[in-house]
């Protein structure tokens, strides 16, 4: 018995832990201790040049707590994604300030959420599989006061994104 005892304990295990649902849970919300590192005077600054933006061209968008703007062109059908989740989209990235695309997937593709900048993180947690919307993102949480390759540091973002699926 002592012998067999070893490769007993270990069918037990496995079969326990097989018995456990050890997937990661499903989190749709921010972390709040991350917004609270955020530059609050830039985002009020943002959140008024939006507006602004946006009243003058006559678009009505839902503001988050955040301080993102968005607006459902189309609504989608089924669950929001985990940030854990891939989301397959499509998507043209573009300046407020100018107009000017600094990015898009010109074909759908496979993005890990939770690698997103926070403003796409938070805004996809507001679409459904099979939604199209328009994010306006302020700096804070786009890409803040670092630039990038077409992206001046402190830059309004704009993304038309098409939400196709998620993995």
């Amino acid at each position: 018995m002592k012998k067999y005892f070893p490769i007993l304990l270990v069918l037990i295990v496995t079969g326990l832990v097989s018995c456990l649902n050890l997937d990661p849970p499903c989190v749709r919300t921010i972390n709040e201790e991350l917004l609270k590192y955020l530059d609050t005077s830039r985002l009020n600054s943002d959140g008024k040049t939006i507006d602004a933006w946006l009243a003058a061209r006559n678009i009505t968008a839902i503001k988050d707590g955040s301080g993102l703007r968005y607006r459902i062109i189309r609504q989608g059908t089924g669950e929001v994604p985990c940030l854990g989740n891939v989301v397959n989209v499509d998507y043209i990235g573009s300046l407020m300030s100018d107009g000017s695309v600094f990015d898009s997937s010109d074909a759908p593709v496979d993005l890990p959420l939770s690698n997103l900048i926070l403003g796409w993180q938070i805004g996809f947690m507001k679409l459904q599989k099979g939604a199209k919307a328009v994010f306006y993102i302020p700096s804070g949480l786009g890409y803040g006061a670092q630039s990038r390759p077409g992206i001046p540091a402190n830059s309004i973002l704009i993304f038309d994104i098409e939400f196709y699926d998620t993995k």
